[in-house]
C-alpha cells in the first residue's frame, strides 16, 4: 500500500507531520481530516505494489467518453471565483479556503475539481498551474489572471476582478442568446415549412403536369427536382448535411481554419463591427482592471491579449504589445490594431496615458464600448426578424409561382 507523507495544521494551530498508509491520494486526504488535520502538503513517500497510485490513476481516466466528463458550468465558476477571493479577503489561507470550497460545493463536479485542484496546491503546485492543468475548466486567461496575482501578492483582488469581468461577460452573453431565441424560431419555421412544400405540396402538383405532353418552366423543373431528390434520396442528403457538420467542426478547430473563419467574420459588414467592439471592450476592461490591481503593463498587456478571443487579432495585439517593451507609448503602438481600436479610443488612451489615469480610463472606455455594443446587437437583432419573415416570404412565394405559372398554360395544351 502507497505511504503518504503529510504536512498539516492541527486544530490548535500547530504544524504535524508523519506519514500515512492508503490506497491513493483522495483516501489520505479523507484519513488525514478524520484525524482534524488540515492538509498543507502531502506526497506520496514510497509504495509496495510495483507503482506508484497516481501513477495508474491517469490511465484509468483515459478511457472515459468525451460526453460522460462532468462539466464546470460558467455559473460554477463564477461562484468558486468570487467566494475564493471573499475568503482570501478575510485572512484564510489558500489551503483552507480551497476545502472550505470544495467541501460546501453543491455541485459533486464542482467539488470533485476544487479537490483535485487544492490537492495539487498542497503538493506545492502554484494555483495557477493547478488550475492550468484544467483547461476545460479554468479558461487561459483565467490562469493567466490567476498568475499575475499570485506573482504580485495580490491574488485576492485579482479574483474578485474576475469575478466580476465574468459576471458581466455573463450578462452580455445572455442578452445575446436572448436576442438570438426569436430568429432562431423564424428560421426553424421557415426550413419546416420549406421540406412540408418539396415532400408534400409539390408531389400533389407534379401529378397534375404529368398529364400533359409539355415542357415546364425552368423555375418548375429546378423546384420538381428538389422534391424528388429530397423524398428519393432524404436519408442521403442529412447524412451529407452532418458530415459537412463534421468536416466543417475538424476544420474550424485547426488553427489555420479557425484563423480563415474569424477573418471573415470580423470582414462582415454587421457581425464583424459587434465582434470588433466586443474584443475592444473585453481588452480595454481586462488591461484596466490588472493595471488598477498593480500589475505591471508589459505583464498586463500580455494577459489581456488573451482575453480578446480570436487569435488574429491576438497576433494583432502581440506587434503592439512588442512596440510597447521597445520604448513606445501605449496609444501609439496600438494605433497598428486596427481592426480593434479607432482614432477616438487611441486618443483618449493617449490622453488618460500622459495624465497617469490609464486603468479608470480603460475601464470607462469598456463600458461606453459595452453600452454601444448593447445598442448594435439590438439593432442587429431588429432588422433580422424582418430580414428573417422576407427570407420565409421568398421561399414560399418562389415554390408557389413555380408551381403556378405552368397552370395558367395548361389551357394551351388542352387547346
Amino acid at each position: 500500500m502507497p505511504q503518504f507523507q503529510y504536512k498539516a495544521l492541527q486544530a490548535d494551530g500547530a504544524v504535524a507531520t508523519g506519514s500515512i498508509e492508503a490506497t491513493g491520494r483522495q483516501e489520505a486526504m479523507q484519513l488525514l481530516e478524520r484525524r482534524a488535520l488540515q492538509p498543507i502538503k502531502l506526497t506520496e513517500g514510497g509504495s509496495n505494489g510495483n507503482g506508484s497510485g497516481n501513477g495508474a490513476k491517469p490511465a484509468a481516466n483515459g478511457f472515459t467518453l468525451p460526453w460522460a466528463k462532468e462539466r464546470i458550468s460558467f455559473g460554477m465558476l463564477e461562484d468558486f471565483t468570487r467566494s475564493l477571493s471573499s475568503l482570501l479577503s478575510a485572512g484564510v489561507p489558500l489551503s483552507r479556503a480551497l476545502t472550505i470550497l470544495h467541501q460546501e460545493a453543491s455541485q459533486p463536479a464542482a467539488g470533485k475539481k476544487w479537490k483535485e485542484i487544492h490537492g495539487l496546491v498542497i503538493d506545492g503546485v502554484s494555483l495557477a498551474d493547478s488550475m492550468a492543468r484544467s483547461p476545460e475548466a479554468f479558461p487561459r486567461v483565467y490562469t493567466a489572471m490567476v498568475e499575475a496575482g499570485e506573482a504580485g501578492g495580490f491574488l485576492d483582488v485579482v479574483l474578485a476582478q474576475i469575478a466580476d469581468f465574468q459576471s458581466r461577460e455573463k450578462e452580455l452573453r445572455a442578452k445575446v442568446l436572448a436576442a438570438l431565441i426569436y430568429p432562431a424560431v423564424l428560421l426553424t419555421l421557415a426550413i419546416g415549412v420549406l421540406i412540408f412544400l418539396l415532400v408534400f405540396f409539390i408531389p400533389r402538383f407534379q401529378t397534375l403536369f404529368e398529364g400533359f405532353d409539355a415542357t415546364l418552366p425552368l423555375l418548375t423543373r429546378i423546384i420538381v427536382g428538389a422534391s424528388d431528390v429530397l423524398r428519393g434520396y432524404g436519408i442521403f442528403v442529412l447524412a451529407g448535411i452532418i458530415l459537412v457538420v463534421v468536416l466543417a467542426r475538424g476544420w474550424l478547430a485547426s488553427d489555420r481554419g479557425r484563423r480563415k473563419w474569424e477573418t471573415g467574420l470580423l470582414a462582415s459588414p454587421v457581425v464583424g463591427p459587434l465582434l470588433g467592439r466586443l474584443a475592444m471592450s473585453r481588452f480595454c476592461r481586462m488591461l484596466g482592471t490588472l493595471l488598477k490591481a498593480g500589475v505591471p503593463l508589459i505583464s498586463a498587456l500580455n494577459v489581456a491579449r488573451r482575453s480578446i478571443g480570436y487569435q488574429t487579432l491576438v497576433d494583432a495585439a502581440q506587434e503592439s504589445i512588442e512596440r510597447v517593451r521597445k520604448g513606445e507609448s501605449l496609444a501609439v503602438s496600438l494605433g497598428t490594431c486596427k481592426a480593434l481600436f479607432a482614432g477616438s479610443a487611441l486618443e483618449m488612451i493617449k490622453v488618460a496615458e500622459e495624465s497617469g489615469r490609464l486603468d479608470e480610463e480603460l475601464m470607462r472606455l469598456a463600458d461606453v464600448s459595452e453600452h454601444a455594443l448593447d445598442r448594435q446587437l439590438k439593432t442587429a437583432v431588429a432588422l433580422m426578424e424582418p430580414l428573417m419573415l422576407f427570407l420565409i416570404a421568398g421561399f414560399i412565394g418562389t415554390i408557389f409561382i413555380g408551381m403556378v405559372i405552368p397552370i395558367f398554360t395548361i389551357q394551351d395544351y388542352i387547346k
